[in-house]
């Protein structure tokens, strides 16, 4: 992939980064549930540019939660990807929001997966 469309792709994901508050298709709520989860370790951000389960839960409402974000960020990642062009893809643009706008907001204490699969405490 050329340098211009690594910057467009890496862009259009940053900008998307600033609105994926409001885009997700998550409620104040769910939102709420998964930085709990977040702090208890349960959950974490993935390099993928997804939430994780690092632990097992049961709980249906956190679930959802992570089933609602990580579908409201499929959407952001696919209309990034389509917008880059230039064979840019959904999981490109994951990547670059993983890379650019959510491990770099990973409280210390979290944990996230790292590329290679393993769950890291910051």
């Amino acid at each position: 992939m050329s340098f211009r469309k690594v910057f467009v792709m890496v862009a259009a994901v940053a900008a998307l980064g600033v609105a994926a508050g409001a885009a997700f298709a998550q409620t104040a709520q769910q939102k709420a549930l998964i930085d709990a989860a977040k702090a208890e370790g349960v959950v974490g951000e993935q390099s993928d540019g997804y939430v994780g389960f690092r632990v097992p839960s049961s709980d249906a409402a956190l679930t959802a939660a992570v089933r609602a974000t990580n579908a409201g960020r499929r959407t952001l990642y696919a209309q990034s990807a389509a917008e880059a062009g230039g064979g840019a893809t959904e999981a490109d643009a994951g990547v670059r929001m993983f890379e650019t706008q959510l491990l770099p907001r990973v409280s210390s204490g979290q944990w996230y997966r790292n590329a290679q699969g393993q769950w890291v405490r910051r």
